[in-house]
């Protein structure tokens, strides 16, 4: 699974999801809820691109 990164900085990582904003890890970024943000900064799902 990919790690995503968000204009902020803040890189999502699928192995630790977002536990403490209702994201389990394991959870692919593709699976992450549409109403999910960015942790650090507030922004959406499309402030983020893909690490490769």
């Amino acid at each position: 699974m990919s790690k995503y990164e968000c204009v902020c900085g803040y890189i999502y990582d699928p192995e630790l999801g977002d536990p403490d904003n209702g994201v389990a890890p394991g959870t692919a970024f593709e699976d992450v809820p549409e109403d999910w943000v960015c942790p650090d900064c507030g922004l959406d799902k499309s402030a983020f691109t893909e690490l490769v």
